[in-house]
């Protein structure tokens, strides 16, 4: 998926969050984070830069928000600059940071785009400062919540339950790489005001699902989500649950019999 030929221009608008919601989500991200502060953090995938300002201000430390595609860097440094952030060209698999300079790294939506995960592990408990926390926010297929868009896109579902990574052989990745799981914490998190809103973002396609649907597939959805909308009579939130992996790089070397 290359972000630089469309997303860029939509990507913004259609996946920003309701203030409460980013705010919301900032402090799920406190809860599971090292205790002390300031933390230096890592946004691994930061995209238009939709959560870096959020961890810099929460945390209190310089935030480096690494993307590898240009034009959303641009967007990000246009849009959400911030003294405390840096945006640096860099992947998964290539962070353009020192060796354990890294209290925190968020991986948001990020790692089904993630070829090589035993690469990404590896880069990230070498960023890591010891105690520091991964967080990866993420579906994994053996636990898929019944996500809103599933019922007018069904052909999502079965993309979803093929691209993102199971949870038990992730688990085995990034054991390997030294990081230990801490917990999984399912998240409610509210994407919209109201139906008719949900569609208004959708019809933006600024997820790279889409770009895996025929033209056919998004038509018959958004005509089924339209009626949706036409017979809602009172609009309240769309909402969704996700998984929030919380993984550790142990202070002291586990130790093995």
């Amino acid at each position: 998926m290359n972000y630089d030929e469309r997303q860029h221009r939509v990507y913004a608008r259609a996946r920003a969050l309701p203030p409460e919601m980013l705010t919301e989500w900032v402090h799920v991200f406190a809860r599971h984070a090292p205790g002390r502060r300031p933390l230096t953090v890592v946004d691994v995938g930061s995209g238009t830069g939709r959560f870096t300002p959020a961890l810099a201000d929460e945390f209190g430390g310089p935030v480096t928000g690494v993307e590898p595609y240009d034009r959303m860097r641009e967007a990000a440094e246009l849009h959400a600059a911030h003294p405390g952030v840096t945006y640096v060209p860099g992947s998964a698999t290539e962070i353009p940071v020192p060796d354990q300079s890294c209290d925190l790294a968020l991986l948001f939506l990020v790692l089904h785009h993630v070829r090589d995960h035993a690469a990404a592990a590896a880069e990230l408990a070498r960023v890591l400062k010891p105690g520091g926390r991964v967080l990866i926010r993420s579906l994994f297929p053996d636990r898929m919540p019944e996500l809103p868009w599933y019922s007018y896109f069904p052909g999502i579902r079965l993309i979803d339950e093929q691209i993102f990574p199971r949870l038990d052989p992730l688990l085995e990745t990034f054991t390997a790489a030294g990081l230990r799981l801490v917990t999984v914490e399912r998240v409610q998190e509210r994407i919209a005001d109201s139906l008719a809103d949900y569609e208004n973002r959708l019809k933006l396609r600024g997820s790279s699902t889409f770009e895996r649907l025929t033209e056919e597939e998004i038509a018959v959805g958004f005509e089924a989500l339209d009626a949706a909308v036409r017979a809602e009579r009172r609009p309240r939130p769309v909402e969704e649950e996700s998984d929030l992996l919380v993984l550790e790089l142990p202070a002291e070397p586990t130790a093995t019999i």
